[in-house]
Parts: C-alpha cells; structure tokens; sequence
C-alpha cells in the first residue's frame, strides 16, 4: 500500500479535529450559556418590575442619568432585561438578544466604574432593589465585585455571538 508505514496499514485523512475554536462554538455550550445568562436576566427583572420606585431610586443614586430619564429607565430596563433573558432561555433571537444584553453589561459596568472612579459607593440594583444597609466599604467590595462579574458575563456574550456568527446562524436557532 503507497504511503503506509506498516504492512496492511493505509494512510487515511486525519480525524476531525475538536479543538478550543470548535468547542467554543459547539451547540452544546451555546445553549447552556444562553439558558445561564437568560437565567440571570430573568432573575434581576423580577424585583425591578414588582418595584419599579425603588428602583428609579437606584438610577438616582448612580448620579449619571438626567432626571427626566431616572423614571423612564426604571420602567423600560426591566422589561427589555425580561424580554431578552426569556429570549435566551428559549433559544429565539439569541443573537439579537445577546448583543442587547451585551450593550446593557457595558452600561452598567460603565456606570458601576464611573462611580467606584468618584468614591461613591451605591447599590447595584441588579437583584434586590431595596437599599440594604451596608457600609460604604462593603457597598465598594460589592461594586468591585460587580466588575468582575459583568466581564464574565460580557465574556458569555462573546460565546454565544461568536459561536452563531460561525455556524452562520442567524436569530431564528438556538
């Protein structure tokens, strides 16, 4: 046989690779990073739409939103939080929904750094929009913490839109 190294042995093409790209982009994780972060969305909606004042509060005490928009985005951010977490958790829109999700983590690490940058400790607002009662240096820990957090969750944002833009996917799959 022309090529072996063995009797009886042929040369074949090798075996498909499964590399970090191809894992990355694999359907399997997609999903599970879509339903993890729809989750989460999901889960912060919840007590921003039952509290809509409390959380305006919140807006408020950021100290970067012009008055008029303080009430206005205490009604609208909940509900697009809302729309595009159930969104990833069925698997519709994903790609729309994640580059939303994407823009709002930008938002909110933007303003959560804005603040840690002038000393100003505030409250996230993320899950609990009641104020909790913590010193300013737990309420600094909890904004560092925030950062954090929020890149991990923009880096699950990067897989799910890298992983459909390379299986050519548009927003009508998973």
């Amino acid at each position: 046989m022309t090529g072996s190294s063995a009797p009886g042995l042929s040369m074949s093409p090798d075996p498909p690779k499964f590399g970090f790209r191809s894992w990355l982009s694999h359907p399997w994780l997609t999903t599970r990073v879509q339903i993890a972060l729809g989750l989460f969305f999901v889960a912060a909606a919840l007590p921003k739409l039952a509290d809509p004042p409390s959380f305006a509060h919140m807006i408020y005490n950021y100290r970067i939103a012009p008055g008029p928009l303080v009430n206005l985005s205490a009604l609208v951010l909940p509900w697009l939080e809302l729309l595009c977490g159930v969104a990833l958790l069925l698997g519709i829109w994903s790609r729309t929904a994640a580059l939303v999700v994407g823009g709002l983590l930008v938002v909110f690490t933007a303003a959560v750094s804005l603040n840690l940058l002038r000393g100003h400790a505030v409250e996230c607002g993320c899950f609990d929009v009641r104020d909790a009662g913590k010193s300013v240096e737990e309420r600094f820990a909890d904004m560092r913490m925030l950062v954090v957090r929020d890149a991990g969750m923009l880096l699950m944002v990067a897989q799910i839109v890298w992983a459909t833009a390379r299986r050519g996917e548009g927003d009508s799959t998973p």
